[in-house]
């Protein structure tokens, strides 16, 4: 089809909002688009990719960034044989794809330059959330805590964009977004870990194929979720593809899911790898006065680590000093009374505790990020009833994308855009019947695999999702040579589940991950030995 050049919406943007001492700088940006819709299949009775190109220019470090953005769906194909017979490469899916080039320069080579590959998690997350949070050119202003914005939200361009640095390409995971089976066609086999890991996988190497990037540096950024299906894909790539990474980056991680787990029946290990995340909250609303942040973690920590694993393991075999001095550290550790910490047979559930922490105030806190508190529907519920840190941030996140792929990258779809979804439910581990659902075994055998493959793991110390202290202890009991251990890094964030909400997080993450893609991808480096 003919090209369409046109002149994009005028959208200069106003001056950034002021979030706080230290607040982003202004940016200018221009747009003009160049509009082209791409068909790539033979029969017009079958789904083609359907996308749409424009240009834009940002200002990042007093330097002018131009770049392509592609927003539109492609067509994902499989291989089918029935009966021994190759049947065809048949159209299975349509997964929604936003990608950034930017325009090389004399010094390298566009088919080198480094690219990410970034997704959320859920599973039944859409992109949004790193796309207009952090990565992406623009962001949203979302505000936080003590300044959250109020409707109908901005978009402003994102001066920190890891764009400068490298390419990006977010994926939206079949049923998030605009991204479907095709029609006639059924979503349930996308929606489990294989077929998600397979999919997704499928997108990349279609990706990489299609823009000649096979030799340039690779990268994979997940979140939540998203860590788990990265780890995941880390080895898919290498064992099916060859492809290996550069580096692979984890932001609030859950590599095992049993980590996290309080509904299997006595998993005693969940109760204790929250303490140290339930101490960091309990000292945010002032349950620790006159104590540090660092000190009523590191007590937790150190409690978590040896005592009460003994306590819990104990249970009827404590004596009863024993039992009292449990109640006691735990009561004053969480800010939850002796009563309630005796009631709950020592164990405290996360769900239960978001709700009780601040009950006398009929608050809630947040448990994506515990620093938010709302008010609770009742004083009397045995848990919280939603989460006022994902009530604080959802219409802007929802708002700012349905306004972007219309208004300024110039894709229309009447679908629903499905920035999070329960349409993905039920979730299917299969595969992980009768075990654990942990994927470090695969990202052991990816390093091992391949000695250069960094890893970087950022936490957000009140993320009640997925607490740094069940991530750590992951990490701390992989099967690794001591060289390999090396490869892994991390940054704690003073922030949640999405730290990059806290303006100081956002600017000081988005500079710990240009470092992170600047050092992985320098192809002088030695790979680690074991």
């Amino acid at each position: 089809m003919p090209d369409d050049t046109r002149t994009g919406p005028d959208d200069a943007p106003l001056p950034p909002a002021s979030i706080g001492p230290g607040g982003p700088p202004a940016v200018t940006s221009t747009r003009t688009s160049t509009v082209k819709e791409t068909r790539t299949t033979a029969s017009a009775t079958e789904p083609v990719d359907d996308v749409v190109t424009t240009r834009h220019t940002i200002a990042v470090g007093g330097k002018s960034l131009s770049y392509k953005a592609t927003a539109g769906r492609v067509v994902l194909r499989e291989e089918k044989y029935e009966d021994g017979v190759y049947a065809g490469h048949q159209p299975v899916a349509e997964v929604f794809l936003t990608s950034y080039v930017a325009d090389g320069d004399a010094d390298t080579a566009p088919s080198t330059r480094p690219v990410a590959f970034v997704f959320n998690g859920g599973p039944g997350s859409s992109s949004v959330w790193l796309h207009l949070g952090l990565l992406g050119p623009r962001r949203v202003l979302a505000g936080d805590v003590d300044a959250p914005a109020a409707p109908p939200y901005r978009l402003i361009d994102n001066a920190e964009t890891l764009l400068a640095h490298c390419d990006l390409v977010f994926i939206d995971p079949v049923s998030t977004g605009y991204s479907r089976a095709v029609s006639g066609g059924k979503p349930k086999p996308f929606h489990g870990y294989t077929g998600d890991i397979a999919s997704i996988g499928e997108v990349i190497r279609l990706w990489t194929s299609r823009e000649k990037r096979w030799l340039a540096p690779k990268f994979v950024i997940g979140e939540s979720y998203g860590t788990l299906r990265g780890t995941a894909l880390a080895e898919h790539l290498q064992s099916t593809f060859g492809m290996y990474l550069n580096g692979l980056v984890l932001i609030s991680s859950v590599l095992d899911l049993s980590s996290i787990d309080f509904e299997e029946q006595r998993n005693d290990r969940a109760h204790a790898l929250y303490l140290p995340f339930y101490a960091a909250t309990a000292h945010r609303h002032g349950k620790h006065p006159g104590r540090t942040l660092e000190e009523v973690v590191d007590e937790a920590q150190a409690y978590a680590d040896r005592d009460y694993p003994y306590v819990l393991a104990r249970g009827s075999r404590l004596t009863g000093d024993e039992r009292t001095a449990a109640v006691a550290t735990l009561a004053r550790l969480t800010g939850l009374s002796p009563d309630y910490v005796d009631r709950a047979d020592l164990r405290i559930e996360h769900w239960r505790y978001f709700g009780e922490l601040l009950r006398d105030q009929r608050l809630t806190v947040g448990r994506l990020d515990a620093r938010f508190n709302g008010p609770a529907a009742s004083a009397i519920a045995e848990s919280m009833d939603a989460d006022p840190s994902m009530d604080a941030i959802d219409g802007a996140y929802a708002s700012a994308i349905n306004h972007y792929v219309r208004a300024e990258l110039g894709y229309e779809n009447d679908l629903r855009y499905e920035h999070i979804t329960d349409r993905v439910h039920p979730w299917s581990y299969q595969e992980f019947e009768g075990r654990p659902i942990d994927v470090s075994p695969l990202l052991e055998r990816a390093m091992r695999a391949n000695p250069h493959l960094r890893v970087h793991v950022a936490f957000g110390i009140y993320d009640g999702a997925t607490p740094p202290a069940a991530a750590e202890e992951v990490l701390a009991k992989l099967r690794l040579p001591e060289a390999l251990r090396g490869n892994i890094e991390r940054a704690y964030y003073p922030a949640g589940h999405m730290m990059y909400v806290h303006e100081e997080s956002r600017v000081r993450q988005s500079a710990d991950l240009a470092d992170f893609v600047r050092r992985s991808s320098d192809a002088s480096a030695e790979p680690v030995r074991p």
